[in-house]
């Protein structure tokens, strides 16, 4: 059983609701992931992250007045002994540029530090400047590349690390 904090740790600067996604969420998931990348995740692997233990889906949601939601953003990761391994982060893309990606990495490392975490990791995309940027922003630094990561595209990936 996680064993997270539910409310969210990091949250408070920002107007958004972070909250962990459930199986509900699977269609606007979807639709993001769809809309913010040329390969995203299949249904099916969005499913079996949400039912590892280690792993975890948060979602970046705006709240309307009328009660409803928007989804903005979502970041995918691990937590496996003292290290945060980030496996995915989106924006839709008419919602870039408004600290929805860095709302939900400040979260998503929160929690990591509340795991009593150490590091973090991530892999990036050479040519994806606006993520580089994010990331080293919040301290990572790069430590190597693994070529053709991204194989559809054969784009290398940059290997960034963050000490805590």
């Amino acid at each position: 059983m996680r064993q997270f904090r539910e409310d969210a740790p990091g949250q408070g600067a920002y107007p958004f609701v972070i909250r962990q996604m459930t199986h509900e969420d699977m269609s606007a998931v979807i639709a993001l992931e769809q809309a913010s990348f040329k390969n995203p995740w299949s249904p099916e692997l969005l499913r079996r992250e949400l039912d590892h233990d280690w792993s975890t889906i948060l979602l970046v949601e705006d709240p309307k007045p009328d009660g409803g939601k928007e989804l903005l953003g979502l970041a995918i990761f691990w937590i496996v002994q003292d290290e945060v391994h980030v496996l995915n982060v989106a924006t839709a893309p008419e919602h870039r540029r408004r600290g929805v990606a860095r709302a939900v990495m400040e979260e998503l490392l929160a929690r990591g530090k509340h795991r009593s975490c150490t590091l973090a990791t991530l892999e990036v995309r050479r040519s994806n400047e606006a993520a580089i940027s994010l990331y080293r922003s919040f301290g990572f630094r790069s430590v190597g590349v693994r070529p053709n990561y991204y194989a559809d595209e054969k784009e290398d990936a940059l290997v960034m690390v963050l000490d805590f």
